[in-house]
């Protein structure tokens, strides 16, 4: 690769349209005959529709597909959606399985391959060179979090700490020791490693840290700012789920302004999570992937369950491929209070912007007397705990009327002492409904 590129993969990170939709064409041409031929469940799902995959002439008929759900990959546990036979897999991942059967994902060698390419393309194009130190601190398990970006930073020919989930004061020392300049976990776990390291007298702007993909988890720019300031790094949102590929799908380049997708890798839809319809540009519904170039396990149309929208506009920084913005929630996390959809990210964003709140909450749901309630719980920082303890009740009515104006229903606010609420070194725990118990 030559010195003057601007990006690992130039010809196809700033191809023209017409270009890209030439190969996604032909490469979901090829993904659907593999599908119907070496896949039952694939093969009788588009005989029950009538779907011949050489038939498929446009991008459009993308639509005549089925879409495919977590319940399909449930109900084909372990090993019913792979493609290729089982000796051609050389590693798998799968959920934890906490309400039923788990779900089973599978990699060829070049899958693995592929899935490390997508993210060099995305860690070389925001500046990570082989002298970086990356420190990854998403869990190594069967979880897909930390590995696709550890086999992309060896192959980059980064120095690699794999140090897991977890262990947060050793982190930080190896963090500090180690002088790692890019790290990779949980937005969450970002901002409980900046109150561990305050407690135990780390200071980040003694630190080496320039970058940090985060993921696994939706964040708001509020949350970005406070990571930013705290833990002096450009925080940028990296997307990705394990039925797909794991991380690696999407990223934000340096002007985060929205997450460029691999498009020559992922085709992607949005559509009205009640209708099925597929949605324009803009419009936000639900995120659906399918993927181009997989080998043992592809996914067609897969429902994410993710809210979004895609933003074709020009970016500043010359890539040319088609942006999703951060997902603002999940249809599955939506709450409906009183005939009123809320987001957990909407009341973050209100609390986030209110001063002396700490950055960790928790939602509180119920049902009293037939009636639905919600409450939040979230810390105050330690100096107005001290100092105004009297003014708290006050405190509590002012965040309550910023959350009424800003959601449109009453959310009561119940201000808490710091480091109550239980910190998480994974995904945060945002919401505890109580109907479901």
């Amino acid at each position: 690769m030559s010195g003057k590129e601007k990006f690992w993969d130039q010809e196809i990170t700033t191809a023209n349209r017409e270009n890209i939709r030439d190969l996604q064409l032909k490469r979901l041409k090829k993904t659907l005959k593999h599908c119907y031929i070496n896949n039952d469940f694939y093969k009788k799902r588009f005989d029950s529709v009538g779907i011949d995959p050489d038939k498929i002439s446009s991008l459009d008929d993308i639509e005549k597909i089925p879409f495919t759900t977590k319940d399909d990959l449930r109900d084909n546990y372990p090993f019913d959606l792979f493609c290729t036979p089982l000796s051609e897999v050389v590693r798998v991942h799968s959920s934890s399985g906490t309400t039923g059967n788990p779900t089973v994902v599978g990699y060829t060698k070049n899958d693995l391959d592929m899935w490390a390419d997508n993210l060099i393309r995305i860690m070389y194009d925001v500046g990570t060179r082989k002298e970086d130190v990356v420190q990854i601190s998403h869990g190594l398990g069967l979880f897909t979090g930390g590995f696709g970006f550890l086999d992309a930073a060896e192959k980059l020919g980064c120095m690699v700490i794999p140090v897991s989930g977890g262990v947060t004061e050793r982190q930080l020392k190896i963090m500090k020791d180690y002088k790692s300049t890019v790290l990779v976990c949980t937005p969450s776990y970002c901002l409980y490693l900046a109150e561990v390291a305050e407690k135990i007298g780390i200071n980040f702007d003694d630190l080496h840290l320039k970058l940090g993909f985060l993921g696994g988890e939706p964040w708001t720019d509020s949350m970005k700012d406070e990571i930013e300031k705290r833990l002096k790094l450009k925080a940028l949102n990296s997307y990705g789920l394990s039925e797909v590929i794991g991380p690696g799908v999407s990223c934000e380049c340096l002007e985060q302004s929205g997450l460029h997708i691999n498009e020559d890798h992922f085709l992607t839809e949005v559509i009205d999570p009640k209708t099925g319809k597929t949605l324009k540009n803009g419009e936000k519904g639900e995120l659906v992937f399918t993927s181009l170039s997989k080998e043992a396990f592809p996914v067609l149309r897969y429902r994410t369950k993710d809210i979004s929208y895609l933003i074709d506009d020009p970016c500043p920084c010359g890539k040319t491929l088609i942006k999703m913005v951060k997902p603002v929630g999940r249809t599955d996390d939506m709450l409906i209070i009183r005939g009123v959809n809320i987001f957990p990210s909407q009341i973050e964003e209100v609390l986030m912007k209110v001063e002396d709140l700490e950055p960790h909450y928790l939602i509180v749901v119920s049902n009293i007397n037939h009636m639905d309630t919600i409450e939040v719980w979230v810390e105050v920082s330690e100096k107005i705990f001290k100092e105004k303890i009297m003014d708290l009740e006050f405190f509590e009515k002012s965040i309550e009327e910023r959350l009424y104006s800003t959601i449109g229903i009453r959310i009561k606010a119940s201000l808490k002492e710091p480091k109550t609420i239980e910190r998480s070194e994974g995904k945060a725990k945002r919401v505890w409904d109580k109907r479901k118990e």
